[in-house]
């Protein structure tokens, strides 16, 4: 008979626990002991409300008695897990919590900064819905006992600026090491992480808000302990982490959208780009010479310790304040290393390539935070904002036009005074963003202000309600970066308005406006419809093409708005375009073909002080955004779009708009040699100190090859006459140039007509005195148009013939004074 078997019994499950508390230590043998009886008596006193609970101590391969303490406990309810050497906090935090079985996972430290009494407060947020609650110094209600060092509390304070600028906006204190999580979310954000240090925190809770879960940062109580474990190492070690992650979390998609800005703006400036000191854009006019000679003699004014906003290296000997003129000082400042060891040219290319692509970047991010999360829609919407017409025809010769990178981030810091929640830091970082725009170019900064009004106006009409709660914050934060930003630029802006060769006002070109018919059509530069003749009748040069958007596009823009006309968000775009275009038309309105004429738009604003120098055509620039956030709005509407074929007609009529706009690579040329004469150095054979080089004619802006002249030679020589702006007459109405003398008229008409002029003896009296007054120590004449002519004049003002000295004739003024 056989013998019947019990049945085996499987034994149960091991209970879940309710809580789970791990624990990370590193040779903590001095610290735990008190931190574990703490835990375990607050969660013992009060089962009913903790209900089960375990301690999972992760020992991070501790070479004192740190384990030996957690085992000789001999509580079931406490665990140790151990690793096999020391890897760092975020290595233990994901063995102990891997072990951990309970439904929430309370992580703390060894030290217990932070007392376990404050779980409390962590689980009524967790129990409000949210995945995790994590212990904050930072946040309203937070008290701090006992405080770090004042070195490493500054450490701290400077890695949750940059967690909070690249890895997790909106959080303020990561690295306290208090957390509440859900139990399985926990487990699964630990399981993905891969960093080992103390960056863990950012990436876990990276992966939550990924995950479109919810965190939320209570006010607790915390007291620094003696003992950390953060060494000066850590430090560096925590910030490689924190590049790592923030790498990590980078889309593809930006990174590539990124690149795609570069490659276009390397395209677009293809002809300059890889021989920069050779090569010249001939439709930037006298404009190339001009910005390099600028960033050249900023360079020497910082390299001489001198002031960088004066000199007299042209116009001398009265000088040029550079502050009236668009130094870019924000970026020629920090430059100067460059421009020393590399030339102005290569600056001033790098300068205009990368500030565009920068540029185009800094609006694709605005897009995605604000408009539109599509990336296609953001590129093409930043595409346009960067790359429109007007835009390209700026980056002839206009850095401070091309360079807008930021005014997004202007744009953005006042969006975010608009929801009141940080309006003191906020208000602190616009003040300092306007006044670092400031030194990068201040037209720019007024126009992008008015179309920031435009738009608040529009959508404020719309949305009355979101104006109610944000403009008290708004005007808080405008307040404060107003005082923030007037200290640091009141003094070049008095020496700018009031300082030597400061002037008024300026007189701009009477065509400075925009026709209706230039807002229809295209630009000189566009690739496939590009019509110089009809560009050049409708702009008073190739640099000062602002608008040209061409009709495909405006009657785009026109079925966006009226498709999507029920957002306020499109409603407040298409009015601040529209507005724009308007104001571009200038002080009269001209009525195409029809001869009649009414009063502008423009001339409301035009005499009002800062606006009375405005060129009103560039107006027209503010509608680049405008136009590429509603095709921004549009595309990512069409990409999503049923039935497909409404996707594909209105993504047709997308790329029959935008490809007439496709500009073509800005025509380069040779440059012109400079003279044996200067660049082997014979000149200084001819100027003494305190003495200038006049060149024949003067500089001015028909023709400033001579400010090459001077940079080539290193900023050597002083130049009479050049091309800048300053002031004329005793009302010191600002002009371009040096204010003209009687010797350099004549030299100019002559160069203009090549008719010789009949010299008699008031005009060489004329011309000793025009040349004393420059305190010229030679007479430069290079190879030139109607060059005889000139030759000939200057021979008759100062009585003689000059000789052919290495390229160029010369008059040696040392040798013989003016007969």
């Amino acid at each position: 008979m056989s013998q019947e078997r019990e049945p085996t019994k499987t034994p149960a499950p091991p209970e879940v626990p309710d809580l789970s508390v791990v624990v990370p230590a590193y040779n903590e043998q001095h610290r735990l002991a008190p931190t574990l009886d703490a835990l375990t008596d607050y969660l013992s006193a009060d089962e009913a409300r903790w209900g089960s609970w375990e301690v999972v101590v992760s020992d991070d391969g501790s070479t004192d008695a740190t384990g030996d303490l957690v085992t000789a406990r001999q509580d079931p309810r406490i665990q140790l897990v151990t690793g096999p050497r020391n890897r760092g906090k975020g290595h233990a935090l994901r063995l102990g919590v891997a072990a951990s079985r309970g439904r929430r996972v309370l992580v703390t430290d060894a030290d217990l900064a932070t007392p376990i009494e404050e779980l409390e407060q962590l689980d009524k947020a967790l129990g409000e819905g949210n995945c995790a609650a994590i212990g904050s110094r930072s946040v309203p209600g937070a008290t701090i006992g006992a405080r770090q060092h004042r070195v490493r509390e500054l450490l701290g304070r400077a890695g949750n600026v940059l967690i909070r600028r690249t890895a997790l906006p909106g959080i303020h204190d990561t690295q306290c090491g208090f957390k509440l999580f859900d139990g399985d979310r926990a487990r699964e954000a630990y399981a993905a992480s891969r960093v080992n240090g103390w960056g863990i925190d950012v990436e876990v809770l990276r992966h939550l808000r990924r995950a479109g879960l919810t965190v939320a940062e209570v006010p607790v109580r915390w007291s620094h302990r003696p003992g950390s474990k953060v060494g000066p190492a850590d430090y560096a070690r925590s910030l490689t982490e924190l590049v790592r992650i923030a790498a990590r979390s980078l889309r593809p998609a930006d990174v590539f959208a990124a690149l795609l800005f570069l490659l276009m703006s390397v395209a677009l400036y293809s002809g300059r780009f890889f021989a920069p000191a050779h090569r010249y854009l001939p439709d930037s006019m006298r404009d190339q010479n001009q910005w390099e000679w600028f960033f050249a003699v900023t360079a020497d004014n910082v390299a001489h310790f001198r002031n960088p906003l004066f000199t007299d290296l042209q116009g001398f000997p009265d000088g040029v304040n550079l502050m009236a003129n668009t130094v870019m000082l924000g970026l020629s400042v920090p430059l100067t290393p460059l421009t020393l060891a590399a030339g102005p040219a290569v600056t001033l290319s790098l300068v205009m390539t990368l500030g565009l692509a920068a540029t185009a970047a800094a609006w694709y991010w605005l897009i995605v935070k604000y408009v539109v999360r599509g990336r296609i829609a953001a590129f093409l919407g930043a595409s346009l904002a960067a790359f429109a017409p007007p835009m390209v025809s700026h980056a002839h010769a206009h850095p401070n036009f091309v360079v807008l990178f930021m005014i997004p981030l202007i744009i953005d810091r006042a969006l975010r005074l608009c929801t009141g929640t940080r309006v003191v830091r906020d208000g602190v970082v616009l003040g300092l963003m306007a006044a670092y725009q400031v030194f990068l170019g201040e037209e720019p900064l007024l126009l992008a202000a008015l179309g920031m009004l435009l738009f608040a106006a529009a959508y404020a009409v719309v949305r009355r309600d979101a104006a109610r709660d944000s403009w008290r914050p708004l005007l808080r934060g405008i307040l404060i970066g107003a005082s923030v930003c007037l200290p640091i630029v009141v003094y070049p802006l008095v020496w700018q308005f009031a300082g030597p060769q400061s002037y008024t006002d300026i007189e701009h070109n009477p065509r400075s406006f925009n026709s209706p018919l230039a807002l229809l059509s295209f630009a000189e530069r566009s690739w496939l419809a590009g019509d110089a003749e009809t560009a050049n009748a409708l702009a008073f040069n190739t640099t000062e093409q602002n608008a040209f958007y061409g009709w495909p596009l405006v009657l785009l823009a026109f079925a966006i708005v009226v498709r999507l006309w029920a957002r306020p968000q499109v409603k407040a775009l298409a009015f601040t375009a529209v507005a724009a275009a308007f104001l571009s038309l200038g002080r009269e309105l001209r009525i195409p073909l029809t001869g009649v004429t009414l009063p502008g738009p423009w001339k409301l604003l035009a005499d009002r002080p800062l606006f009375e120098a405005v060129i009103e055509s560039r107006v027209a620039m503010i509608c680049a955004p405008a136009l590429g956030m509603l095709l921004a709005v549009a595309v990512d509407r069409l990409l999503t779009a049923r039935p497909l074929g409404t996707r594909w007609v209105g993504l047709l009529g997308v790329g029959l708009a935008l490809l007439p706009l496709v500009p073509a690579p800005l025509r380069a040329v040779d440059r012109i040699d400079v003279p044996a004469f200067i660049a082997d150095g014979t000149w200084t054979s001819y100027v003494r100190e305190g003495e200038s080089l006049v060149p024949v004619p003067l500089p001015d802006p028909g023709d400033a090859e001579a400010l090459h002249w001077q940079t080539e030679a290193g900023l050597a020589f002083r130049l009479p006459g050049g091309y800048f702006n300053g002031p004329y007459g005793d009302e010191r109405v600002g002009i371009y140039g040096a204010e003209p003398r009687f010797t350099s008229n004549l030299l100019r008409d002559v160069r203009n007509s090549g008719d010789v002029p009949p010299v008699n003896d008031s005009w060489r009296e004329q011309a000793r005195a025009d040349l004393a007054y420059w305190r010229a120590g030679v007479l430069v004449l290079a190879p030139q148009p109607n060059a005889g002519a000139l030759r000939e004049t200057v021979e008759k003002l100062v009585g003689g013939p000059g000789r052919w000295v290495d390229g160029v004739w010369v008059w040696d003024l040392h040798q013989r004074g003016p007969a």
